[in-house]
C-alpha cells in the first residue's frame, strides 16, 4: 500500500488530554495541554509547551511551578472547555466544578477530581516558536487511593484515561500487555503429585 508524503506537522498521537494547573489554591487557573510527555527517568522530568499569549504562560513563568493532572473520559467536556476558554475572563474551576486542593511540594493546586496529579518545578524554559517549552522536574505525585490495590500498585487501566489525537478526544481502551511481556519467559508449571494408598 503506497503512503502519501505530507509536510512536517504536529501529528504525533495519541497524547494526553491533560489539565495543567497553575497559580494557587486561593487563585487557581487551569488550561488543557496536549503537548506534554516524559523526557527523563532519573531525575523524573517532564515538559509542557504553552503559547505565550495564554493566560497561564506568565503565571508559570513567574512561579516556576505547575501540576499536570491526568483526565478521564468522563471529564472530556470540561477538558475541552478548559482548552478553549481563557482564565483571564473565566473562572474555569467554578464553571467545571473542579476542586482545587493544595499540592504537597508546589504552590500550584491539584484537581481533586483527577486520578493522578504530577507536581512539577520548572528547571528551564525555552521559546521554540509558537510555544514556550517548560522543562520541569516531577517533585511529587498525588494518586487517588481508589486506584491503588492492596499491594500498593497503581492500576491506571481502571481510571478510564482520556487521550487526544489530531483534534479529537478518545477513551483509552483495553490493556494489550505490559512492559517486557514480549520477551518474558513463561513460568514452568509444576506437576502436582498425589500419594495414592
Amino acid at each position: 500500500m503506497p503512503k502519501q508524503f505530507w509536510k512536517g506537522s504536529a501529528l504525533l498521537a495519541p497524547v494526553p488530554a491533560a489539565l495543567v494547573t497553575c497559580g494557587t489554591p486561593e487563585k487557581p487557573n487551569v488550561l488543557t495541554i496536549g503537548w506534554t510527555g516524559i523526557v527523563c527517568t532519573r531525575p523524573p522530568m517532564t515538559y509542557i509547551s504553552v503559547r505565550p499569549e495564554r493566560y497561564s504562560h506568565d503565571i508559570i513563568m513567574k512561579s516556576g511551578e505547575f501540576v499536570i493532572n491526568l483526565t478521564t473520559s468522563a471529564m472530556v467536556k470540561e477538558v475541552d472547555f478548559c482548552g478553549v476558554k481563557s482564565g483571564r475572563d473565566t473562572d474555569k474551576f467554578a464553571v467545571c466544578g473542579f476542586t482545587p486542593s493544595p499540592a504537597k511540594k508546589v504552590s500550584a493546586p491539584i484537581i481533586e477530581e483527577c486520578p493522578v496529579s504530577l507536581e512539577c518545578r520548572v528547571t528551564e524554559s525555552k521559546l521554540l516558536g509558537s510555544h514556550t517549552m517548560f522543562l520541569a522536574e516531577i517533585v511529587g505525585i498525588d494518586v487517588d487511593e481508589k486506584y491503588i490495590d492492596s499491594k500498593g500498585k497503581l492500576n491506571l487501566q481502571q481510571c478510564g484515561l482520556a487521550a487526544y489525537a489530531h483534534g479529537e478526544y478518545f477513551a483509552l481502551g483495553r490493556k494489550l500487555g505490559d512492559f517486557g511481556y514480549s520477551v518474558r519467559k513463561k513460568k514452568k508449571k509444576t506437576k502436582k503429585t498425589s500419594n495414592n494408598r
